[in-house]
């Protein structure tokens, strides 16, 4: 076995945000007044928890990474492409301080969707031909590279098309002049639910023990291993640890969800998931795996929850969440 944007919103923004709180500015920019982030469950500042995240594809090949701007993500889908290469996409609530993240990959419509859940500005370099329509419809807030130049730059040390990144001032500009809102609306439907304290542990009753786990993808061949000092899953791929190319720290994470999907495709080969409807799944944290379901309503708006055996709604551990969609016949292992 192998081994181991906002920067925080100005208080004339925020005041109009929070109708006119003084007391709350006052006592968020004295970093005394917190809430709970709907990525992560932790206490963030209300500037970053009450803002709409980012939701950044990445290049997942050997070109591709490492990326930057990981280690700030809440939250992580990765999901295959063309040629059993997958992509990421970073939803990220926190990235005032991010050098660079990237590099800015193009658009697939089962990522947009997943986007929407978390009502997240969309931030892509392009886009496959499929996922035209809904672009064209604006069913998301977004950030397109082929459109708007100034969110992006091209990097030196990478060779195109691996070389676009977006950072804190680009996404600034770009959201300013779209003219989208910058925070959450008041009817938004959180995606997770988490443990109230984070010393009061969700330990899951029964399934299995999950030392290590390989989501069965067959191009960068990834797994995570479970580090109990940590009560985290490290993540590696390519045969070496994934780490944030900005920071040098390896990827953790503290609940891991898997989302089975059906294989189905479009004519030029790029994947046509259904991300609605009802399917399994696996739910693991804390060294143990367990099997789930999970359900969507709508394709195009409505988080997609996951539920034990019994009906349940899984609830989260405070921190970080992977969220990898594989296909039912992928070789999906636990150990």
């Amino acid at each position: 076995m192998k081994k181991k944007i906002f920067k925080l919103l100005t208080g004339m923004l925020l005041s109009c945000a929070l109708a006119g709180s003084t007391v709350a500015v006052q006592a968020e920019e004295a970093g005394t007044d917190t809430v709970k982030s709907y990525l992560t469950g932790e206490d963030v500042s209300v500037g970053i928890g009450h803002r709409r995240p980012i939701a950044v594809m990445l290049g997942n090949d050997t070109n591709g990474a490492p990326q930057s701007g990981t280690e700030n993500a809440g939250v992580i889908y990765e999901a295959p492409v063309e040629g059993s290469i997958t992509r990421l996409m970073a939803i990220i609530e926190d990235y005032d301080n991010i050098p660079r993240i990237g590099s800015v990959r193009s658009c697939r419509d089962y990522f947009l969707f997943y986007a929407n859940e978390y009502d997240a500005i969309y931030s892509h370099y392009g886009q496959a031909v499929y996922a035209l329509q809904y672009l064209d419809q604006h069913l998301i807030d977004n950030l397109n590279g082929l459109t708007l130049g100034n969110a992006y730059y091209r990097s030196t040390d990478r060779v195109a098309p691996h070389n676009a990144y977006t950072s804190w001032n680009g996404i600034m500009d770009s959201v300013a002049k779209k003219g989208y809102d910058t925070i959450y609306p008041q009817n938004f439907v959180k995606p997770f639910s988490f443990n109230e304290e984070d010393d009061k542990q969700i330990q899951i009753a029964g399934g299995e023990t999950c030392n290590t786990f390989y989501p069965g993808y067959p191009y960068n061949k990834p797994w995570f291993e479970y580090d109990e000092s940590t009560g985290e899953y490290l993540r590696f791929q390519f045969d070496d640890a994934q780490i944030d190319a900005e920071t040098g720290e390896q990827l953790s994470y503290k609940n891991i969800l898997v989302k089975y999907v059906e294989p189905d495709y479009y004519e030029n080969g790029t994947p046509n998931y259904k991300v609605d409807g009802t399917g399994a799944g696996l739910f693991i944290t804390n060294g143990k795996a367990v099997q789930v379901t999970w359900k969507k309503d709508s394709e195009t708006s409505g988080p997609t929850k996951y539920y034990y055996e019994d009906g349940t709604e899984i609830v989260l551990n405070q921190g970080k969440t992977y969220i990898c969609q594989v296909e039912t016949t992928q070789n999906v292992t636990v150990e």
